[in-house]
């Protein structure tokens, strides 16, 4: 009996084994991973917590982790709210309206703006990981897995497999390193953390405040920064402190001069903590705190915690394209084959689960919004000064976070905006003359300043910043039906931009319209009477169409929550007689100011006469002389060269897919991946922005279900190489969870889990239903749109 019974166990433990392969096989990691170290920024992978976030290179002998916090500023809240009064803001229009246009451009720049502005994001710092000796690496694979967003380095060193994991937890507010060693002698190296000097200014100060920990204390500054063009020295800002602790399991630490040496270790555990002056006053406590807190945790309850709770938000959405068997090919291997012209459908879905990961590493509730760089920046002086754009940057870095189901990331965004636009309202009176209302212009930065900042009038002379982050108010509600928001934060926000508009417009006899004047179009220019390029104009296309979506949005939200009052009178009576945004020129093309003007850069990068495309949604399918009009201006622009920065790409497919146009949508979404992509993924403007990585996921759920049209549309744009496909856990207007699959390039199964009861209405193809979906319950639907 006994042989049988050997038997027997042998094939139970066989077939269990199957049985867990083919487990791993249904649900695959998702990683992008490469055969070598960084040698470089651009080539490290990111981890962040919303807050605190990393770039890991991965060098087996020379390991150097790039650190990051959100809050790194230098100066603070102290450069006023405005520049200039109201009489120069008649003489500007009075000036204007007699055709001066250069005298205007230059006069709006010496009376508002605090011109060239240099103030910056910048680096934590540096932790580096020197090993003993230069050890023989082989069997070296680098990787970021999204699914439980964790970065490791695996190698063999000497014969002996050495694994170093990272990840940064939300919920214990930690950065956590591990390192292990297979080697019985463990492994040996010396720890060391730095940060880059301001122009020759020692920035931090190193210490071992224990035998086991480094502490670098600094106060942000920025000796290199400007004002009003001329050199502003800053010499105060943020101060920090970042501490790292050490856990080791065999072997000795030996602590000096700022430096950690660690002996013949098996296993360690680096624990990296931050906390910064414009978080909490006792900065210094909050580090004692939560590294008390972590390191009385196991690793194994750390990590978990951090997927549980990563998980949460990330596996809300999944997305497939089919084939995977390129997974087999580094990450950086498959990019040069796609910009050698060959399809890679696999990584373009990769590319948009990691704008999803990107968006939770570095905007979580509590921490402020992601910025240019969204938390990872390895400079003292960053472009752009790693900053708020608000002539679409930052909002494009938002455009994913509600139809990708991640609704609470939002959050950052409203609570530093209502900042922006509290100090607005001190902006408007003192530098408009407007008693009511409020403003953000084409800039800010952490301390949420409101004023004009602009060297040239062509760069920022600009007023609907606060305009255009008002529609995420309204989007934000659309999404969710969240009343509350509504009532308490949506309306008022939009009722204070209305407000400033309402007094802002100017009256034209010629058109007996209200226009806005001055205004521009961001970062673009027209040819003046006299043949010479100006920024500023009476009117734009853009500044209408915002204005007109702000009333709009106003007008709504104050009928949803039964206000009819003197004030929503006013709305509707002075939006009757509008200038209107979307006006067709002889061409067939979108006029971008209120007269025909030449374009000294026809191929400009910016697309402003279409935001009532996209992100707006005055130009619609229903709308078909508009519709066609915008294809044309879109036609026109590529055809002189544009779109030719990373984020402009991906605004360029999000237009695509409203348009319907799914052959432009396919090809821009190509040469993405062909121009615009590092080889960490990351979106080249060039320099690095991360809003391209943010807009290009926008940009795919766009391809896949639009609602802006009052109706859900399936499939509206689908690639034509996208040929199978399933999307799970995209979220309509209306609070509908949609799940769509897809075989041959055409429907195959629709689900929908509505919120609340509703009536909705679905296109695909030719078909069109309308269908009464039940609060949480699953309505599965087919290929002729009839329910299963």
């Amino acid at each position: 009996m006994r042989k049988p019974t050997k038997i027997l166990i042998i094939f139970i433990v066989f077939f269990a084994l199957i049985s867990c392969q083919k487990e791993e096989v249904k649900q695959p990691v998702t990683e992008i991973w490469y055969a070598q170290p960084a040698t470089k920024w651009m080539e490290a992978l990111p981890v962040g917590n919303g807050r605190l976030g990393a770039m890991v290179f991965g060098d087996p002998n020379h390991e150097r982790i790039q650190l990051n916090e959100d809050s790194l500023w230098p100066g603070g809240p102290d450069w006023g709210n405005s520049k200039g009064n109201k009489d120069d803001l008649e003489q500007i229009r009075e000036l204007l309206a007699a055709g001066k246009a250069h005298e205007v451009d230059q006069l709006i720049i010496e009376k508002f703006s605090y011109k060239s502005v240099l103030r910056s994001h910048q680096t934590m710092g540096d932790l580096f990981i020197d090993f003993e000796g230069e050890n023989e690496v082989t069997n070296y694979k680098r990787s970021l897995d999204f699914d439980n967003a964790i970065a490791k380095t695996v190698y063999d060193s000497n014969g002996y497999q050495v694994t170093q994991k990272v990840f940064a937890s939300n919920p214990d507010d930690v950065l956590i390193v591990t390192l292990e060693s297979k080697n019985p002698e463990g492994l040996s190296f010396t720890i060391k953390m730095n940060r880059p000097e301001d122009n020759g200014h020692k920035t931090v100060e190193i210490s071992n405040p224990s035998e086991k920990e480094i502490s670098m204390k600094g106060m942000v500054t920025q000796y290199g920064g400007k004002k009003f063009s001329e050199p502003f020295p800053i010499d105060y800002g943020v101060k920090f402190e970042t501490r790292l602790k050490v856990n080791n399991n065999s072997g000795e630490v030996i602590a000096k001069d700022g430096i950690l040496e660690l002996k013949n270790v098996k296993q360690a555990t680096l624990y990296v903590v931050a906390n910064t002056s414009f978080y909490h006053d006792d900065y210094e406590t909050e580090n004692t705190k939560t590294l008390t807190d972590v390191t009385e945790k196991s690793i194994k309850e750390l990590l978990d915690t951090h997927k549980k709770d990563y998980q949460e938000l990330y596996n809300r959405v999944d997305f497939n394209l089919g084939d995977a068997s390129l997974d087999s090919l580094p990450t950086d291997v498959r990019l040069k084959r796609i910009k050698e012209g060959n399809d890679d459908p696999d990584l373009a879905a990769k590319l948009f689960k990691y704008g999803r990961y990107l968006l939770i590493a570095s905007s979580r509730e509590g921490t402020n919004p992601a910025n240019l760089q969204g938390l990872w920046n390895e400079h003292i002086q960053a472009p752009w000064n790693a900053d708020y754009h608000l002539n679409i940057n930052l909002q494009m870095n938002y455009w994913p976070a509600e139809v990708t189901n991640l609704s609470e990331l939002h959050t950052p965004f409203f609570n530093f905006l209502d900042k922006v636009f509290d100090r607005g309202r001190i902006t408007v009176k003192e530098q408009y003359g407007i008693e009511r209302g409020t403003v953000a212009h084409h800039a800010t930065d952490l301390w949420a300043t409101p004023w004009m900042r602009a060297e040239r009038a062509y760069w920022g002379a600009w007023i609907h910043g606060g305009g255009w982050s008002g529609q995420h108010y309204w989007e934000h509600y659309q999404f969710t039906e969240d009343k509350v928001f509504l009532e308490k934060r949506a309306y008022p926000t939009l009722k204070s931009l209305s407000e400033f508009y309402l007094d802002w417009l100017v009256w034209d006899e010629k058109s007996k319209t209200w226009v806005s004047s001055p205004d521009s179009s961001p970062e673009n220019s027209y040819l003046a009477s006299d043949g010479k390029p100006a920024a500023i104009s009476f009117g734009s296309a853009m500044g209408h169409q915002i204005i007109g979506e702000v009333f709009d949005n106003t007008l709504a939200a104050a009928e949803i929550l039964g206000i009819d009052d003197d004030f929503v009178k006013e709305l509707k009576a002075k939006k009757e007689k509008l200038h209107p945004g979307v006006v067709i020129g002889e061409d067939g093309r979108i006029l971008e100011w209120n007269e025909p003007y030449e374009e000294p850069e026809k191929g400009h990068r910016h697309m402003s006469h279409l935001y009532a495309l996209h992100p707006g949604d005055d130009i619609t399918s229903q709308t078909k002389e508009a519709f066609a009009a915008a294809q044309k201006t879109i036609d026109y622009r590529l055809e002189h060269g544009g779109a030719g920065t990373g984020w402009s790409r991906a605004w360029m497919i999000n237009m695509n897919a409203r348009l319907l146009n799914a052959k432009s949508a396919e090809e821009n979404i190509a040469k993405f991946m062909q121009i615009s992509v590092a080889d960490n993924l990351f979106d080249e403007h060039p320099p690095f922005q991360i809003d391209g990585n943010f807009g290009y996921t926008a940009g795919v759920a766009e391809c896949l279900l639009q609602s802006h049209e009052g109706f859900l549309m399936i499939l509206p744009s689908l690639p034509n190489n996208w040929k199978i496909g399933n999307v799970e856990g995209l979220k309509a207007r209306g609070n509908i969870i949609v799940d769509i699959v897809w075989e041959d390039g055409l429907l195959k199964q629709l689900n929908l889990v509505p919120l609340t009861d509703k009536l909705v209405k679905i296109k695909y193809s030719n078909k069109e239903v309308e269908i009464q979906l039940i609060k949480n319950k699953k309505t599965s639907l087919n290929e002729s749109l009839e329910e299963i």
